[in-house]
């Protein structure tokens, strides 16, 4: 019973932690978190809440730096 505890606590206070990671993943790579990706985006990645984290395509041979 203690180690059910325990561990419900543990996933109770991780899962908020663990779904911003994934916020701040998505950021740090240029992209946004929305529900679904436009024609001219890409998936990237998954973000909390079943939101996609989804990049604008770049035109051939034009770098954005």
């Amino acid at each position: 019973m203690r180690t059910s505890l325990f561990l419900f606590a543990v996933f109770f206070f991780l899962a908020p932690a663990r779904s911003g990671f994934f916020d701040e993943k998505c950021y740090k790579l240029k992209g946004k978190c929305i529900e679904s990706c436009q024609i001219n985006e890409e998936l990237i990645g998954l973000c909390q809440k079943s939101l996609k984290c989804c990049v604008a395509l770049q035109p051939c041979g034009i770098n954005k730096e």
